[in-house]
């Protein structure tokens, strides 16, 4: 039983019966493809939809601040970490299968999107061949609308089911969320569990003509080897951030540890050891030249965490 003083978020992460893993003040540069980033408060993941509630009603009643994060492969966190509690999402959420009778896969927010980008290639199932090589869950492909301006996730999406403190479950069809390039209407609550993603025969040598030449084109044009965040900027309308961004002269500039990447300017690389500060200190010198030299105010495409 826990002592009278202990909150109800204290209790709820030291009973057994939770279902999930607490870890307090876990460094979440363990956890980010960019290898940067202190501490969290608690990082918790959540096995079920049940602990997942819980956890999250118990931070909403003591205004604790909480984030949902995924594999990392899009977020930047501040070098003091973040002060309440980040949530993974465990068991029950990597959950995947084909359902051969819609032609679909049902996969839950925890699924490596590439594995079921895979699984679509043996099966010789089209639909999903853009996100060959993308990196992240599959709850975190549906939140930013992961492709391209021409492909993206959300043209395969059919429904997705959702969670928020205020609304509960919801299951929404794909054509009530509104899917824009890196962009989604989703609430910042709304806490995404599981999809179902259209998929459709087709000719075996176009799936892997397409996965070839998209792997083919990241390979020759991205730092895959250097610890990133992929694309730091959205890019504006008709135009390449990275070029706007080599144009001004800042292919190569370094700050610290990290570095504007010599294969493409859109990626800032961790050289080693760089911190949040040198990040930002190089995204904040290649807004302020573009926005000098063009007019144009880039977008960040980066998800931060406690960096204001």
């Amino acid at each position: 039983m826990a002592a009278r003083h202990t909150s109800e978020l204290q209790a709820l992460l030291v009973d057994d019966k939770f279902d999930g893993e607490v870890l307090p003040n876990e460094p979440l540069s363990r956890h980010t493809t960019y290898h940067i980033g202190g501490p969290a408060r608690f990082l918790v993941q959540a096995d079920s939809i049940g602990a997942l509630t819980k956890l999250v009603g118990a931070c909403e009643s003591e205004d604790v601040p909480w984030v949902i994060v995924g594999r990392g492969s899009n977020l930047l966190v501040a070098d003091e970490g973040y002060p309440g509690v980040v949530i993974t999402l465990g068991r029950d959420f990597r959950n995947s299968y084909f359902d051969e009778e819609r032609c679909q896969y049902v996969a839950g927010a925890g699924v490596s999107l590439t594995a079921v980008v895979q699984d679509a290639f043996q099966r010789t199932l089209a639909g999903l061949e853009f996100a060959v090589g993308t990196p992240g869950s599959m709850g975190g492909a549906l939140r930013m609308n992961a492709g391209t301006r021409t492909d993206w996730i959300g043209s395969a999406v059919r429904s997705v089911t959702v969670f928020s403190s205020s609304q509960g479950l919801r299951k929404l069809s794909g054509s009530q969320v509104q899917w824009g390039y890196r962009s989604t209407s989703f609430a910042p609550d709304d806490v995404i569990l599981e999809c179902e993603l259209a998929v459709e025969p087709a000719d075996p040598v176009y799936i892997r003509g397409k996965m070839e030449a998209s792997l083919a084109r990241r390979r020759r044009t991205q730092p895959l080897s250097m610890p990133s965040c992929g694309s730091v900027f959205k890019s504006p309308e008709g135009m390449s951030a990275g070029s706007l961004i080599e144009g001004v002269g800042l292919k190569g500039a370094r700050v610290g540890g990290a570095q504007i990447s010599e294969v493409h300017a859109n990626f800032i690389v961790n050289l080693g050891g760089a911190t949040a500060q040198d990040v930002c200190a190089l995204m904040e010198q290649a807004k302020a030249k573009v926005y000098e030299a063009h007019g144009i105010e880039l977008k960040p495409e980066v998800r931060f965490l406690g960096i204001s």
